[in-house]
Order: C-alpha cells, then structure tokens, then sequence
C-alpha cells in the first residue's frame, strides 16, 4: 500500500483551531498473529504521525494510540484504546483523528456511527488515505457511513467464508476435536481408542456403573471409595500427550457420559451461541446446548465406541429423570414417602408432590397443579401410609416368584464386580512395577563417577521401589477383604435373604432410598384416582414391560359420612339393634361384612362401635323420660357432641377446662348436661376451627369472659 502525496492531504476542511487540539494517530490489528506477521500495516498505521505533522501539528500535539493491538474491531468492548478515543473526542480535546482505512476504527455500526455523532458535535475531523472528512458536513457523513456499512460488510463476509468451510469440514466429520478420556488422535487424524489398557477400563467402568447405580453421585463416591483414578491425556506444554492420572471429579464424568463421542458418532454443533445469554465482556459466552435434532452435523459410527448409541440415549434419559423437576421422577431420597416421583394425578396429568408433618414421619401425596398454575382448587390428596402399603404387597408378591433368579444374579453381579476391581489393581502393579524397572535402568546407565546424576536418579528409583511396595500391600489388604469369588457361606445368605424378601425389605438395614430403588426397577409410573371425598382410591400401576394392573386401596378419611358405605353400616346396626344382639357380636359381624371404621383401622373394637351407636341414636344409655327432665336448650353431652360434630372426648375436655357452661347430675351415674341455645351452638361450631392461640369468650348467664386457647387444646 502506497501513501499519496504531502500536499494531496492539505485540505480547506482544516481549520486553525482543529490545529490547536491534538492529532489522534488510532493505530490497530484484529489479531496477534497480524501483529506478527503483518508488520508492514503496522508501521504504515505508525507512519501517519509523520502525516499530521506535515499537516501542522507539532511533534508534541501528536497523541497514537496502540493499545488494541491484536483486538477485533468487531465491537467497542475491551477495546481500552477505542474507548480512549471517544472519551478524547467526547473532552473537546481532538482536532483530527487519522487512520488507514474506517476499518481500522470500528467495523461495528452501531460504534461508528456513535464516533461520528460525537466528532460532528465537537467538529472533530477524521482522515484516512484518500483525505480528510468533516462529519458535521453531509456529503461527508454520507461517505464515512457507507465505509463504515462496508467496513462492517466485509468482516460479515470474511467470517461467513470461514465459518462455511469449517462446517463443510464437519459434515465431512474431518473437523478436529480435541480426543477426549480414553481416546488418542493419530496423525493421520483418526480417532482410536487409548493404547493404554488401563485407561479403557476406567471408562468401561464408569459406563457399567452408572447403568447399574443410575446417579452420576453414586458412581462418583464408588470411584473415590475404591480409589480408582481416571487417566487424562494431556493436550498442551511441554508433556503433552502423556498419560496423567488424576482425581475423579463431577464435571469430568458428566462431560464423559454427556458426550455423543463414546457412542462411536461425530457430532458438531451440539453447543451453538444465543446472543440472548452473552454477558457483556465475555465474548466467548453465551452457549447454549440443543437438542439432538438440532444439531449441525451428526455421524454415527465415525470411530470405535464404548457404547451403543442406544445406551448413551438411555443415559441422558437417565441423567434427564435424576433431575428433582416437576414433570421428572427424580433420584430416588432418603424420605419415608415409597412412590414419591411415581405417583401421576389421573384428573390433570401432573405428577404428585409429597408433604411431610411431624417431621417425617407422617406424609401426603398431593396434586396442587390445578391450584398453583390457575388458583384453583387441590385436584386431590390422599395419606401416603395406606398406598405406600399397598404397593408393597404388589411388588413383593410379583417378585416372590423370581427370588431363586435373583439370588443368582445378584451373587454373579459381585463376583463380576469384584473381577473387575481385581483386573484394576493388577493394572496399577503392572504400572507400579515398569515404573520401578525403568528407573533402575536409568539408575545403571549412569556412569558411577557421576555422583550428582547417580544420587539424584538412586532417589527415584527408591521412590519408585517404594510406591510398589505400597501398593502391593494395599492390594493384599484388597483382595483379603473382598476375594474375587464367593464363599459358600455368602452365597447362601444371598440365597436366603433372596428367599425372604419381606423380611429383607423390613430389614434395619435396608434404605428407604434402596426400597424405593427396588420399586422403580419393576414400577414404571402408578395413577391415582380418589373417589372424590371417600375412602376409596382406584389404582393403575404400570409395570416396567407395558403390564398395567388396576388396584383398589382403602385410605383413611376424617368423618363416618365420607366412607362410601355408611349407608349401608347405618342400616347393618340398626338391624343388629333390633336383634339385641352384644357389642362382640356385632364386631364379628361387621368384620365379617367388610365393615371398617373412617380412620382406617383394621376392624371395631368397643369404643368405636358404641360411640357410633350413639351418634345413631342406637341402644343409647339415656332413656327418653331422662331426656324430658332436660331443660330448655340443655344437652346431653354425648348427643351435643354428635350435633357438633366433634369426638365426646374433646368436648368433656372444655368441660374440664370450664369452657362451656354445663352441670352435672348428682344421682349416679352423674351425666354432664351442657347449656346451649343457638348462638352458643354457633359459637361453639367456630370455636372448633379456631387455631390454637386465640381468644375463646364464653357466654355465661351472668355475662362473658375470655379465655386463650393453650397449644395443647385438641
């Protein structure tokens, strides 16, 4: 590039006053290797301070600036030295600012548009080599927006003509990529599996476990607690290429069982930029990974695999369900609640939440979408004791007939897993012994009299000696504690313990997350229909196979008129009444009926059985010339308590305490009779939802009193 002549720069644009400010020489390169390797643009851009002095301006009234050397023009941010300049402009402080070319000051328009505003303002002229600009001029600012559109036009070009062949590059799968764990790149570009046997283990390994185990968590700690390493080839310095083992670690196995590369395929694109999520000052952010069928370029079978492509699917999918999300089942935790992630609402769709009271030892399953997406109402919720019983029986019972089966798999799953230890450790005494043989040939080669190398090199070599010995002894200590096939005696305790499952599932020592666990292998997901306020609940349980089983369960509910055959027991006791027959008779009956009480036990006893009697005005103690000695508004307390709906207990609690206004006969057997008309009937109706805490004011016939309900007052 050739510069025109002194006097083809003078111009009538240039005024004395622009020579009274200073001459900015911006002098930049889009790249180090530019900087390198085109130092002739570099001293030309240097050269135009000899321009601004022929045009007036004193040596000392030159300013350059350089400092955005090897940065991209592409946008203002981290460009110190085009800040700079704008900040000069902005301070009146510049008469005239030089450059090659407009490329060379921006090739963003929204930054060269943003110079040429505040120039025009403060009447800051701009040069290039074919003259000098005034942006307030319009002619001008017409010339200098079209560079700078063309500026801008031409570093589109070039990056598209760059971005178009490495995709062409990719979609012939020849685009190099750094060979992850337990792979090496030839020369020729190839992709093999590492040379080193150990190496492939380790990621054979990883793979069997996390299909085994299921969480990348559980698979970390089974790692670290057998002290097996992963070896990293390392890809830059001065040992590059070699095999390091190193810690395992979350990210490294989440990359490994996230990448497409052990399933054989060559995928580009997986990774694409959002210019929504970049963070300012971060040019290389913004990443954002797509799914499988938007992906640029997609070769299956492109080199060796460690998997099939179907195992990395189930794997996502696995990593996918792990995820404690609403619409995914998540892994499986230490909470009592047995089908948390399983249970489905059949009413919307939605998977069920769990709540935990007292702590945990009580649970609910619920289905609050419908409340928490719209306000409405909780599209149902049920005790979780009764269906987490319920499915148990359905999963022990299905698996009883396959126990002998799974006694044999399990003892041959820990012989292979122990073989496979085995096979790891020998690896590591091989390394250990060909390190330790190494360096005594190195220790022989030396020649005696050169002690400084033989002291040094005798050093390694018993470092060497002394880590085998070490790992020898650790491997003894290994194999004595876990020995690679079974005793007789431990396989009949798998045998056993295969052979009982109900006492190895209600075992101490068995997990709520392993039940859970054990569940999710046979269950795939289990719909949940709740009769509307009964008792009753349809089940749907979808095994894993595509069997679905249809299961009726019985929860507990608060009140006798939920159970959907009250009418039916209120009818069987009045016909019992009638027969006189005694209260062990009528329990027999009612369990041989399939009777059953609202809170879910097992059969009547006594208590309940005359309680409800006498809410049905069935065999009751209180004679009816007894009831005509009442006076007006007063009230048996056991026939108070039915009209309020509430256990007679709690109600002689407040008689106790003082809270209602009642007396008590003196003739045996000394009945409670309770005053109350109407409004106490109401007050007593509120006082009964009332939170523990609150003020309770008792109507006497003398007059009121308040009263604050203690925590304790059921």
């Amino acid at each position: 590039m050739s510069l025109k002549p002194e006097n083809s720069w003078i111009s009538e644009k240039l005024q004395a006053h622009h020579l009274e400010r200073l001459a900015v020489v911006y002098v930049r390169q889009s790249t180090l290797q530019q900087v390198l390797d085109h130092q002739e643009s570099t001293r030309i851009q240097y050269g135009l301070v000899d321009r601004a002095q022929a045009l007036g301006w004193k040596p000392e009234r030159v300013l350059t600036i350089d400092e955005d050397l090897g940065k991209s023009g592409s946008s203002a941010e981290g460009r110190l030295g085009f800040q700079r300049l704008v900040t000069e402009v902005g301070l009146n402080h510049v008469g005239l600012i030089l450059g090659v070319e407009m490329s060379r000051l921006a090739r963003c328009s929204k930054d060269w548009h943003q110079l040429l505003e505040i120039c025009a303002l403060f009447g800051t002229l701009i040069a290039d080599l074919d003259g000098i600009y005034d942006p307030s001029q319009y002619n001008d600012r017409l010339l200098l927006g079209l560079k700078g559109t063309m500026s801008e036009a031409e570093l589109h070009i070039l990056k598209q003509r760059m971005v178009q062949g490495k995709h062409n590059k990719a979609k012939r799968g020849e685009l190099g990529f750094s060979a992850p764990i337990g792979y090496v790149r030839r020369p020729s570009g190839e992709i093999r599996f590492d040379p080193d046997e150990q190496a492939q283990q380790v990621v054979k390994l990883v793979f069997r476990k996390f299909e085994e185990l299921g969480t990348l968590n559980a698979v970390l700690r089974y790692l670290v607690g057998n002290h097996i390493q992963v070896g990293v080839r390392v890809l830059s310095g001065l040992n590059k290429g070699d095999l390091e083992w190193r810690r395992p670690n979350r990210p490294t196995l989440q990359n490994l069982l996230k990448s497409p590369v052990y399933a054989g395929a060559y995928a580009y694109g997986r990774k694409q930029t959002d210019a929504r999520k970049k963070k300012v000052g971060h040019p290389h952010s913004g990443l954002v990974v797509k799914p499988l069928e938007e992906w640029l370029v997609l070769i299956k079978d492109h080199h060796p695999a460690y998997i099939s492509w179907a195992q990395y699917q189930q794997h996502l999918d696995q990593l996918k369900s792990n995820r404690a999300h609403a619409d995914e089942r998540g892994h499986a935790r230490s909470g009592v609640a047995l089908l948390s992630g399983l249970l489905v609402c059949s009413r919307c769709g939605a998977r069920m939440t769990v709540r935990y009271h007292r702590g945990k030892a009580s649970h609910h399953y619920v289905c609050c979408r419908e409340m928490a997406d719209y306000g409405g109402a909780l599209c149902q919720q049920l005790a979780g004791a009764c269906l987490d019983e319920s499915v148990t029986e359905q999963v022990l019972r299905a698996l009883e007939p396959a126990a002998l089966e799974l006694s044999l798999a399990t003892a041959t799953h820990i012989e292979q897993d122990r073989s496979a230890l085995d096979e790891l450790w020998r690896q590591r005494l091989e390394r250990a012994s060909f390190e330790s043989a190494r360096s005594g040939r190195h220790y022989h080669l030396v020649e005696p009299e050169n002690r400084l190398v033989a002291r040094q090199l005798a050093q390694e070599w018993e470092n060497a000696l002394q880590a085998e010995q070490q790992l020898k002894e650790e491997y003894e200590r290994f194999s004595h504690e876990q020995p690679k096939q079974l005793t007789d005696e431990e396989k009949q305790e798998i045998r056993q313990l295969a052979e009982s499952l109900p006492a190895l599932w209600l075992a101490e020592t068995t997990t709520h997350a392993e039940r859970k666990e054990l569940v999710r292998q046979v269950i795939q997901t289990i719909t949940v229909d709740v009769e509307g306020e009964s008792e009753q609940i349809r089940v749907s349980i979808e095994w894993n196979g595509g069997f679905v089983e249809q299961v009726s369960v019985i929860r507990p509910v608060a009140k006798w008129a939920q159970l959907s055959n009250y009418p039916q027991l209120c009818q069987r006791l009045e016909q019992m009444a009638e027969a006189k027959l005694t209260t062990d008779e009528m329990i027999e009956l009612l369990h041989q009926e399939g009777f059953y009480p609202p809170k879910r036990r097992k059969t009547f006893n006594r208590e309940i059985l005359r309680s409800l009697m006498r809410r049905l005005g069935l065999g009751t103690r209180y004679s009816p010339k007894s009831r005509k000695a009442l006076d007006r508004h007063e009230w048996w307390l056991p026939d108070l308590a039915i009209t309020l709906e509430m256990p007679e207990v709690t109600l002689y609690n407040w008689v106790q305490r003082g809270w209602v206004n009642a007396r008590q006969l003196p003739e045996p057997p000394k009945h409670w009779v309770v005053w109350a008309d109407e409004s106490e009937l109401e007050r007593l109706r509120a006082h009964r939802k009332r939170p523990a805490g609150e003020v309770l004011r008792l109507h006497w016939n003398e007059g009121t009193s308040d009263i604050t309900i203690p925590p304790e007052v059921p």
